[in-house]
């Protein structure tokens, strides 16, 4: 039951841009970097969508359903994003997305590009981990601690279709087998584990 003796009134709440009410504030340079990290997403989300138009023209359709569920996947973490910054009573800021690149020599240049995308994503995550820590913002690492996880696990299952990619040698019956493993979903790499 709610106490009405020492009840805060409604006016001395702190508030947000959009009037919603805020528990704890946030640093406005770490709120900037989660804002253009939420654009990052955004962007991976269009360029990946790009591939899988790429790899839908070639015929390889495989590559082209494993580009679109990762389009789909980096659409849905940036709006993860944007729901924090609303759960902490900011407005968000969205930036308009560049074009995506589209003229790739061979499915290896495909997913060489998807890679260093993978990884300056999990460079951005870390720097916002970092600054979360450096201002002692709790409710950010928090936050952050299953998107690095998620990131870092994508980053390996990119290295390893670059790797398989490459190792095909631009070689068509090998990577009609690599496309036919996406199609099936059989897209991670190998487990020591069992």
């Amino acid at each position: 039951m709610l106490s009405t003796t020492n009840s805060t009134p409604a006016s001395s709440i702190a508030c947000g841009p959009s009037g919603r009410a805020i528990a704890e504030g946030i640093d406005s340079e770490l709120l900037n970097a989660i804002q253009d990290h939420l654009n990052m997403e955004r962007q991976a989300h269009a360029s990946y969508f790009a591939a899988a138009i790429w790899f839908a023209e070639r015929e390889l359709r495989g590559f082209s359903s494993f580009f679109r569920d990762e389009s789909s996947s980096e659409q849905k973490h940036a709006a993860k994003f944007a729901e924090y910054i609303i759960a902490r009573g900011q407005s968000v800021a969205l930036k308009a997305v560049d074009a995506p690149f589209q003229n790739w020599t061979s499915p290896a240049d495909v997913m060489g590009t998807a890679f260093q995308m993978e990884v300056d994503v999990t460079t951005s995550l870390q720097q916002l981990y970092s600054m979360a820590e450096r201002v002692s913002d709790t409710r950010t690492t928090v936050f952050l601690d299953p998107m690095v996880e998620m990131q870092t696990q994508s980053e390996h299952e990119f290295a390893h279709l670059l790797g398989r990619v490459k190792f095909a040698d631009n070689q068509a019956t090998a990577l009609l087998i690599i496309d036919n493993e996406l199609e099936q979903g059989k897209n991670k790499p190998a487990s020591l584990q069992g």
